[in-house]
């Protein structure tokens, strides 16, 4: 079992960047397979991106490729989120989450943050 928690949102203007971390409890944290996911108010959540055990590997939703880099640090129990040139439909909850599957981009994860704010400003 792994515990989940997001920092790092805020405000931010069009153009801007903020970087979103996920930190993990537990000893087992390279067991998981690790995701992004945000949900905009009246939408249903999407995914952002995701990363394998090791990070040797990303995938990432259309919409941020290019702008969002998914990264890990196993030996610090952590995941980030970089994210850039950030636009007012960025505006969302983003959501940590871990599973001992193999990556997807379905919401099909074990364990999930309670969430992070963010707002992009137009």
């Amino acid at each position: 079992q792994v515990q989940l928690v997001e920092s790092g949102g805020g405000l931010v203007p069009a153009g801007g960047s903020l970087r979103l971390s996920c930190a993990g409890s537990g000893r087992t944290f390279d067991s998981y397979a690790m995701a992004w996911f945000r949900q905009a108010p009246g939408k249903e959540r999407e995914f952002v991106a995701a990363i394998t055990r090791s990070g040797s590997s990303t995938v990432y939703a259309d919409s941020v490729k290019g702008r969002f880099t998914i990264s890990r640090d196993n030996a610090k129990n952590t995941v980030s989120l970089q994210m850039n040139s950030l636009k007012p439909e960025d505006t969302a909850s983003y959501y940590c989450a871990a599973r001992t599957g193999p990556l997807t981009t379905h919401p099909r994860y074990d364990y999930w943050g309670q969430g992070t704010q963010v707002t992009v400003s137009s």
